[in-house]
């Protein structure tokens, strides 16, 4: 067994992707939405976190079907932002090795998960 504790660069981008993920689910969750503001909304979000080190591309797309469903239920033509309304797709380059990230519905639940890991 190996007595070495430093991450390996795939852990480290990994980790680094971990981190965009909550930043952008958490610095975005609540933000007023509408079928008007999403497009804007979405560049926001991307631009933002393709602010920090290591990422390479982020995209994100607002499910304009599940908006729409949410303010058909709604006396508001606003909601909040919330998982259920994004799909999100962050790609980090540390040191060489690149991993793509994903976050889509699943279950009813805004999954997160690890795509590839490529050294």
């Amino acid at each position: 067994m190996s007595t070495d504790t430093t991450p390996t660069d795939a852990e480290a981008a990994c980790f680094e992707a971990g981190i965009k993920f909550g930043s952008l689910y958490h610095q975005f969750a609540g933000t007023p939405v509408s079928p008007d503001t999403a497009p804007s909304l979405a560049t926001a979000m991307a631009d933002s976190i393709e602010n920090q080190p290591h990422c390479r591309e982020v995209t994100v797309d607002v499910r304009a079907d599940e908006l729409e469903a949410a303010l058909a239920e709604s006396v508001a033509d606003y909601t909040e932002l919330t998982g259920r309304f994004l799909e999100v797709e962050i790609v980090v380059d540390y040191e060489g090795c690149v991993v793509v990230t994903r976050m889509e519905m699943e279950d009813g639940y805004p999954l997160m998960r690890l795509e590839s890991v490529r050294e």
